[in-house]
This record gives C-alpha cells, sequence and structure tokens, in this order.
C-alpha cells in the first residue's frame, strides 16, 4: 500500500486529493509544522534527504516533489484516467500547467510569503525600519507586478477552457489547485477573477477533494 507523508498545510493535500479521484488505497503518515518557525519536522529527513513533504513511498519506491508524484501515480495506476490522450492538443495543455504549477506560478507567492515575514517580523529598531522599506520596495516593483501577471493569465485561459487542459478535468486541475487556492483564498483574489474562484468553487465540490481533507484533517491555505 502506498504511504504518503503528509504535512498539514501543505502540497501533500493534492497527493491525497489524487489519489481518492483515482480510488488507490492508501495510508497517511501526518507531520506537524513547528508552530514558529512553519518548518516541517527533522522526522521528514529520515524519509527523503531534503526533509520536505509530499513524499510518497510505494513498496520499494520512494517520489519525492508533487509534480514527479502526480505524474507518477497517473502513470501507474490511472489507467488512462485523469490524462489526455498522446498526441493531442489537450495532453499538450496538461504537461504545460502541471510543470507550470510549482515551475512559475508558485514562485512570486513564495517571495511574496517570504518577505512579508521580512516586513512583520521581529527585529529591534532601526533594524525593522530598514527591512519594511526594503520588503515594500521589493513587493511593489517586483513581487505584485508578478502575482498580478501569472494569476491575470491564469484567468485568462480558465474563460477560454472549463479545465486547465480542456474541458475534461485531469490532474493537471489537481496539481493547479494549490496555487489557485492561495492566490483566491488567502490573497483574496477571487472578486477580481471570477473564474479562479469558480475553479476552486468546482474542485471543492468534488466528493473525492472532500474525502481527502477528511484523511489529511485541518487544511488552511
Amino acid at each position: 500500500m502506498i504511504t504518503v507523508h503528509h504535512l498539514n498545510n501543505s502540497r501533500s493535500q493534492r497527493v491525497l486529493w489524487l489519489l481518492e479521484e483515482l480510488a488507490v488505497p492508501y495510508e497517511v503518515k501526518r507531520y506537524e509544522r513547528d508552530a514558529k518557525t512553519m518548518l516541517a519536522p527533522a522526522a521528514l529527513l529520515a524519509i527523503h534527504p531534503l526533509g520536505k513533504s509530499p513524499v510518497i513511498v510505494d513498496g520499494a519506491t520512494t517520489v519525492a516533489e508533487s509534480g514527479a508524484i502526480v505524474e507518477y501515480l497517473v502513470d501507474r495506476y490511472g489507467g488512462g484516467r485523469l490524462i489526455p490522450p498522446a498526441g493531442t492538443p489537450e495532453r499538450l495543455r496538461y504537461t504545460y500547467w502541471l510543470h507550470y504549477a510549482e515551475g512559475s506560478a508558485m514562485s512570486p507567492l513564495l517571495l511574496k510569503l517570504i518577505f512579508d515575514r521580512v516586513a512583520n517580523g521581529p527585529a529591534p529598531w532601526p533594524i525593522s525600519v530598514v527591512a519594511r522599506r526594503i520588503a515594500a520596495t521589493v513587493q511593489n516593483s517586483f513581487i505584485s507586478p508578478q502575482i498580478k501577471r501569472h494569476f491575470d493569465y491564469i484567468e485568462s485561459e480558465l474563460a477560454a477552457h472549463t479545465w486547465f487542459a480542456g474541458e475534461e478535468f485531469t490532474a493537471a486541475d489537481v496539481q493547479m489547485s494549490f496555487p489557485l487556492e492561495v492566490s483566491v483564498v488567502r490573497a483574496g483574489s477571487g472578486s477580481s477573477r471570477p473564474r479562479s474562484a469558480a475553479f476552486i468553487e468546482r474542485i471543492h465540490a468534488r466528493p473525492a477533494y472532500r474525502r481527502a481533507l477528511e484523511r489529511g484533517g485541518a487544511y488552511s491555505y
């Protein structure tokens, strides 16, 4: 049976969801972030040298990185499900969005998280003043424009297609869920990007998504 090494409030929730969509049996080994640093516990280092989640163990095979895990599970257990046929335009879109999710969409969101912490973290005066000015400059000149560019682009793509690969739900939608949830739910961009908000509503309504939440525990975006 597959074991999912599941870190709370992380990308590994997507892995649970995909397994539920594929109806593949699995067990969950839970880990909790450090309440102050929000980092994964050292126990994950015993599973993978980077000590990060998600990681799955399937017999003698260990797979890390959410995109690689999605590809592995669809290839091994999908039986042609949740992936468009090879050689079609939908397959090319599927591959693109599967990699875009982490390769492009998450980068500015992670930068925003880091610089928000720089701006709001404890520091003695005058270091705190300088840190906040630097963080504000980077946010305004680079991070915020990049977030707007990427998520306006995503919004336009969802105007043309119901799902990211086309008109059928695929594993690319599972992979894209995390950056969309962060943008819409945490950053509150749903009012300005209604199609992205509608995408979130559609995935949250899926029975497999709800079952994954029951298995994975509380999930805060």
